[in-house]
């Protein structure tokens, strides 16, 4: 009887992830994204398709694991300090482009004669991000740790944590928040409360208990308790978030890895947590394309067209004119409205509800999914087409002025202060790395000017009396403007390596005397450097080596 009970599970493993193993493949010889063909392999093997078909709801529930894997790889990389250097246009821009666009495909599908109820909530599914898709493509371009992941991972937290309170708010719409008046009122401020609550308790109690458990566990020497604590941490406490506090799963999930992150063993967690994460992250996908009825595509194609419209164009449009008027720069508009221009997980629950609560018809079940195939699917063609728009504005001068920050004081630094720099560092990028070297070089009383694009890391700067400019080191304006000309070195700490490319490359160009040090991740760009006449390129593993043979040799020296 049990291997009867588990027939449907192995089948739906094996199954699920060799269609998709098939299917990606064919995609990737195709040059098209993998993402593509596991999606095509939901279609296969869903109800929609003839041919053998696999449980859609082990399928759903084994994708839940992936989502909650990968939020909390993402908060062992996301810190609350980063968070709060990005709280202003995170804030400010999640909320903003929620209400805007559900507005849109509210009054869009009340045109079609749905009514206001039914059109808000479809209108909430067309209006948040899928947290899978927008880090999957963020990890390929390496852009997570940059000051647009940080960006793009903010305006998450917030649309998720603005969902969580949206669906609150459902029940209320389908006329079910009781008798008494201010009901709906009264579960909006409950949800905030118990939200609240839990992040009151994962920064005080979890910030504490999570990384000496982990300590705990590593003196018993054993891998397997260690791996098995990690995954414990991971799926009890997203389970917890959502039984207790109405969290969802892969919110919990993302506070637990920012928790941990506070341990010395992050890095080993992040290691056990990566493998199971993209084998279950593969079944979101397939799990997402057995949702998908195609029929749709023949029997309302005008309507899916505007509903793909709506997810691509609206978010896009109105996420990138939000991060323009902060003043962030052209690059991190277009990256940011790219990852957001798609939908996901959130809207695929948003769907279950509004169908359990008969606010949703089934036609608005099929387009939702329709549209979050194709964006899904298409979202690499936004980003190839930032990068194309980019490149265009940067070579049309009367762009390039459009989207010019100069008149901005954050832009450029004052006359007083370029008057008394003398022979400084300018340093580009001030993350993990290079507020280190901030710091090594402050206390060493050399002058220094720090280039950023963050706006709100360069304003606590310029609080803590730095020389800082909000702008992109790899323009040759945003160089003059921090002086290069008294310049003596230039140190890179960016995290993106195409970004610290083409740094180099303009800063040589302006200078070709000043001293450039860098920071690379691999040997590869540590080669590219050294090509490019860079004065000083290191690296951690190489770094590493050189203090501890030049300790050994000290040593040896004193005995």
């Amino acid at each position: 009887m049990a291997a009867q009970h588990d027939l449907p599970l192995v089948t739906t493993l094996a199954v699920g992830m060799g269609a998709a193993f098939v299917c990606g493949l064919i995609a990737s010889k195709l040059r098209i994204p993998p993402i593509v063909g596991y999606l095509i392999a939901g279609i296969l093997v869903g109800p929609y398709t003839p041919g053998f078909e696999v449980d859609a709801s082990i399928a759903e529930e084994l994708s839940e694991i992936g989502i909650v894997l990968l939020m909390f790889g993402v908060g062992l990389h996301f810190s609350l300090k980063d968070f709060m250097e990005v709280k202003k246009i995170a804030l400010t821009g999640a909320l903003s482009q929620i209400v805007i666009v559900t507005a849109i495909g509210a009054g869009i599908s009340h045109l079609w004669g749905w009514a206001w109820e039914s059109s808000i909530v479809f209108g909430l599914s067309l209006s948040v991000a899928s947290t899978v898709v927008l880090l999957r493509a963020f990890e390929e371009r390496n852009l997570v740790q940059t000051m647009h992941g940080h960006i793009a991972i903010g305006w998450l937290v917030v649309e998720d944590l603005a969902m969580i309170l949206a669906l609150v708010l459902i029940p209320a719409l389908a006329g079910g928040g009781g008798e008494l008046a201010g009901t709906p009122l009264q579960q909006l401020f409950l949800a905030i409360a118990k939200v609240g609550l839990f992040v009151i308790i994962m920064l005080v109690v979890g910030k504490r208990v999570l990384p000496w458990l982990l300590v705990i566990v590593t003196k018993t020497r054993s891998r397997e308790l260690f791996t098995l604590a990690v995954f414990a941490m991971a799926i009890g406490i997203a389970f917890c978030a959502s039984k207790f506090f109405g969290v969802s799963f892969a919110l919990g999930a993302f506070f637990a890895g920012m928790m941990i992150r506070e341990s010395d063993m992050n890095h080993e967690v992040a290691n056990r947590a990566l493998p199971f994460q993209d084998a279950f992250a593969v079944l979101f996908f397939v799990s997402v394309g057995m949702l998908f009825n195609p029929y749709i595509l023949l029997e309302q194609p005008l309507h899916v067209l505007t509903v793909i419209t709506i997810i691509m164009a609206g978010n896009f449009i109105v996420s990138f004119c939000i991060v323009m008027l902060f003043k962030y720069p052209l690059k991190t508009g277009l990256l940011v409205s790219s990852g957001l221009a798609q939908i996901g997980e959130f809207s695929f629950i948003m769907v279950s509800v509004g169908l359990s609560y008969g606010l949703l018809p089934d036609d608005g079940r099929d387009l939702i999914l329709a549209g979050a195939m194709a964006s899904i699917a298409l979202n690499p063609l936004a980003f190839y087409f930032s990068r194309k728009l980019y490149l265009i504005a940067e070579r049309t001068p009367r762009l390039s002025n459009l989207f010019n920050i100069r008149g901005d004081s954050l832009a450029f630094l004052r006359s007083d202060e370029k008057y008394v720099l003398k022979d400084l560092v300018i340093l580009a990028g001030h993350g993990r790395v290079g507020r280190q070297i901030s710091k090594n070089i402050h206390d060493a009383h050399i002058d220094l000017v720090v280039i950023d694009n963050n706006r709100e890391r360069v304003e606590a700067l310029r609080e803590n009396g730095f020389h800082a400019i909000a702008g992109d080191a790899s323009q040759a304006e945003t160089l003059k403007e921090a002086a290069l000309h008294k310049a003596v070195a230039l140190v890179v700490a960016v995290p993106d390596p195409f970004e610290a490319r083409r740094i180099v490359e303009t800063a040589r160009e302006l200078k070709p005397d000043l001293k450039i040090l860098v920071r690379a991740h691999n040997e590869e760009e540590r080669d590219f450097f050294i090509a490019q006449n860079a004065d000083l390129t290191l690296t951690g593993p190489r770094a590493i080596g050189q203090v501890m043979a030049t300790y050994l040799n000290e040593m040896r020296k004193k005995n």
